[in-house]
């Protein structure tokens, strides 16, 4: 599988997710971003560039939980007070699953469900 960018097939697997990591870039996001019925903004860019540095440092996922808890930092609330509104947040930028619709605009692995 794959999609078009620029003239060229960028590989992805059966889910749609990047099968090489490097072949990512802004117009890469914007095909994987319309795959996915998301409508790019700058607050979608914004935790695109988030999760992608955050990978970058931590060679993980950024789970649901600790993309809660830097948001509430960014709030200066407590995770616990902010979970509600930022989930809801979220959900409304990214309807199919805010950790997974991430990843896959940002170019990273399939995240793996929490146990």
């Amino acid at each position: 599988m794959g999609i078009e960018v620029q003239g060229k097939t960028i590989e992805t697997d059966a889910d749609g997710y990047l099968i090489n990591q490097q072949d990512w870039n802004q117009e890469v996001g914007i095909k994987l971003a319309a795959a996915e019925n998301v409508d790019m903004t700058e607050t979608h860019w914004g935790l695109v560039e988030a999760v992608r540095q955050f990978y970058e440092e931590n060679k993980q996922q950024l789970s649901m939980i600790d993309l809660i808890h830097l948001l509430s930092k960014h709030l200066k609330e407590t995770p616990y007070e902010a979970r509600r509104d930022i989930d809801n947040f979220l959900f409304q930028l990214f309807p199919n699953g805010p950790d997974k619709q991430l990843a896959k605009i940002a170019g990273l692995p399939q995240p793996v469900p929490a146990e």
